[in-house]
């Protein structure tokens, strides 16, 4: 979060600084500052402000990414506060970014395939989040096939849906992804899988998991939240 996004959530809740300042738990001088951009949005400024102004998930801080550890129910517990259908009766507040929490999950050896399924329906719903830092990180980690793939299915989710603002901007991410695709296999978070279903997968797999470099049979067709 910047200092211009906390303005703009601020202004759009209809609170003046003297108003927001005690809520957030700083004097109106330093918020001032905060806005203009002399001073870091600090992570309990971020968070607060996320609670006060109703602001959208994707304004929560991002937490060092090496205290980030979830299991699998964590993981469905966050993208059901979320809003993802698929989880929708785990009920809460969202309490993580979800740009940490794709890249997070990307990163991870393996996942309940409920949860992968979830990837391009989180990539599509939060089209906001902070695409820079993602993509960056992915490379960092090597993890660019499989945002590349994510995206490529949440684009063709948009692409059904008739979203042609979210599909181009996940089209320009996935072209930005694509010129730095790696020329190795990888699995979708599912590196425990035997022998004999990589290699049924090499050959079986969708075009799209073939161009990303991916074994994996997950196609768009696939999941239940795109439409026919």
């Amino acid at each position: 979060m910047t200092g211009s996004n906390l303005k703009e959530g601020r202004l759009k809740a209809g609170w003046t600084q003297q108003q927001a300042a005690p809520a957030l738990g700083v004097t109106q001088a330093y918020l001032s500052m905060v806005e203009r951009g002399r001073r870091p949005v600090t992570p309990s400024v971020a968070r607060r402000a996320s609670q006060v102004f109703d602001l959208p998930p994707t304004a929560l801080p991002m937490e060092p990414e090496n205290s980030l550890s979830l299991n699998g129910e964590e993981l469905k517990a966050d993208l059901g506060a979320l809003g993802y259908p698929g989880f929708s009766y785990l009920h809460g507040k969202p309490a993580r970014n979800p740009t940490q929490l794709l890249s997070y999950a990307l990163n991870q050896a393996d996942l309940d395939v409920r949860v992968v399924e979830a990837l391009p329906w989180m990539a599509s719903t939060y089209a906001d989040m902070d695409w820079d830092w993602l993509v960056a990180n992915a490379k960092q980690h090597d993890r660019q096939n499989r945002l590349g793939f994510v995206v490529t299915l949440a684009e063709e989710f948009e692409k059904k849906t008739g979203d042609a603002t979210r599909a181009e901007k996940l089209n320009r991410y996935r072209e930005l992804l694509d010129s730095s695709r790696l020329v190795r296999e990888d699995t979708l978070c599912h590196d425990s899988m035997t022998n004999a279903e990589r290699k049924w997968l090499e050959v079986h797999r969708p075009p799209e998991a073939q161009h990303w470099h991916l074994l994996t049979d997950l196609d768009v067709k696939h999941l239940a939240y795109v439409p026919a």
